[in-house]
């Protein structure tokens, strides 16, 4: 097939240079092999040496279908099953409220435990990570009970959780770092090695993925790299950026966040996952991990559904399955074509900026639709929520420095409002939302949960915040 290269090329560079992103590296694979590869600005903010597609990149959160997959093999090979109660490995753990055995390895692998956002996360890049001296990381030392540098913290923590848990395991998605940091452990128990060792023997090898690595503190990667590996930047507030080279340090959180890779090796992952494991014609992976991770278990739709470490959704006749991956010095979005052959990466040096349209523009040009094409899967319904009153009030979450958000109605129109800046809310059905902040016109979503006649949590983006009642 006969793709537009020329066309993505200026697109791509067009939209890295509008969001002024220092350093970027993408790449597409399909049945042929490299389809596109580039890297565009810098690795280094001092020399100016510039990235590629080889340059060694944070892929943060893109772990976490890696843990799951590494689950995936062993369930397979029947050494674990996502049907096992959390307990059976670590006895001490509860969700408060929940059953000791009703919570699973599926619920942890999907974020419907029941786990409410929650801190330690936060608390352990700050307190274990040198270098950081920002408002944010003096709040988190200054609030941490410990320095979550161990999985019984992390679980104790859990266990004792003063934030109410969100609903009996499987009845609500939110997005919980805590329940993929015990993934990770749980693999380390029933593999008889580490993850950090199983990815590397039995995902990294195989794929032919030479310049990825899981390690804590980057030593690793940088001993890989051979020199071409990216500083990690940030904006500096002053329409500047600022780089480093700090990489976060979360030791319970490894298979969260703390691979190392590259846009060429990325994109062999989600090829290989698109083709059932297989890559250049060999099978990597077992046919039955790939089934289990993204298969026939979880729904097709056009609203994202996430399954073990990926969301799925469809378009334009297509079965999309994609994450995306943030910290400091770190953006990250993959995807594939669910049995197409198909994989795609953007990996960014920069924390807090969004790669996301970049992969839809590669996505587009593979589906033949236009490159510009918004993949946003909430869409106006033409009418307005009729009781909104049942949603007015304030929402809070805990993940870090506690961020709340209160929704009212001004001149007639919804709105919301948050520590960074007031939205419009446009009704998408149900009691789903689009928003637009006003300031900067960033687009996102909210779910409203309703109970006894009005909203008690709204589900932004993936994590839900709980109404503080007044």
């Amino acid at each position: 097939m006969a793709f537009d290269l020329q066309k993505l090329d200026a697109m791509l560079a067009s939209y890295i240079e509008k969001k002024k992103l220092p350093g970027v590296s993408v790449a597409v694979r399909g049945p042929g092999g490299v389809v596109f590869e580039k890297g565009y600005g810098i690795a280094d903010l001092e020399t100016g040496r510039p990235i590629d597609e080889n340059t060694v990149c944070g892929i943060a959160s893109m772990s976490k279908s890696m843990t799951t997959l590494a689950c995936c093999i062993l369930a397979a090979e029947g050494k674990l099953s996502f049907d096992d109660p959390v307990s059976k490995y670590f006895p001490n753990f509860r969700v408060p409220g929940n059953p000791e055995q009703d919570v699973t390895l599926r619920h942890l692998s999907m974020h419907t435990a029941g786990i409410p956002p929650m801190e330690p996360l936060e608390w352990s890049i700050a307190l274990n990570t040198p270098g950081r001296d920002s408002e944010w990381a003096r709040e988190m030392k200054r609030t941490a009970p410990n320095k979550m540098k161990t999985i019984d913290q992390v679980i104790d923590y859990i266990a004792n959780c003063p934030y109410p848990t969100l609903g009996q395991a499987g009845e609500y998605m939110s997005y919980s770092n805590e329940g993929y940091a015990i993934l990770s452990y749980v693999v380390d128990i029933a593999a008889g090695v580490t993850l950090e060792e199983f990815l590397k023997e039995r995902v990294f090898k195989p794929i032919g993925m030479t310049r990825s690595v899981l390690d804590l503190d980057g030593s690793e990667a940088i001993a890989m790299a051979g020199g071409n590996i990216t500083r990690l930047f940030e904006e500096d507030g002053e329409g500047g950026v600022s780089c480093d080279d700090h990489w976060s340090i979360l030791p319970p959180f490894r298979g969260c966040a703390c691979v190392k890779s590259t846009a060429h090796d990325m994109a062999r992952y989600y090829q290989c996952l698109s083709n059932r494991g297989i890559i250049d014609g060999v099978q990597a992976i077992p046919a039955e991990a790939v089934e289990l991770l993204v298969g026939a278990g979880f729904p097709e739709q056009e609203k994202a559904f996430y399954c073990y470490g990926l969301n799925k959704r469809t378009k334009a006749g297509h079965v999309i399955c994609e994450h995306s991956g943030g910290l400091h010095g770190v953006s990250s979005q993959g995807a594939f074509l669910k049995d197409e052959n198909y994989g795609f990466v953007a990996l960014c040096n920069q924390g807090d900026s969004d790669p996301e349209p970049l992969v839809w523009m590669m996505l587009n040009m593979v589906m033949g639709l236009p490159l510009e094409e918004s993949h946003r899967w909430v869409h106006p319904a033409g009418e307005e929520f009729k009781e909104p009153e049942m949603l007015f009030g304030k929402y809070i979450c805990h993940e870090g420095i506690p961020v709340t958000v209160e929704v009212f109605k001004e001149d007639g129109k919804l709105m919301a409002r948050n520590d960074y800046g007031t939205m419009e809310l446009t009704y998408c059905g149900g009691t789903w939302f689009s928003t637009r902040r006003l300031d900067t016109g960033a687009l996102g979503r909210m779910h409203f949960l309703i109970r006894d006649g009005k909203a008690w949590g709204v589900q932004v983006y993936t994590r839900i915040y709980q109404r503080i009642e007044a």
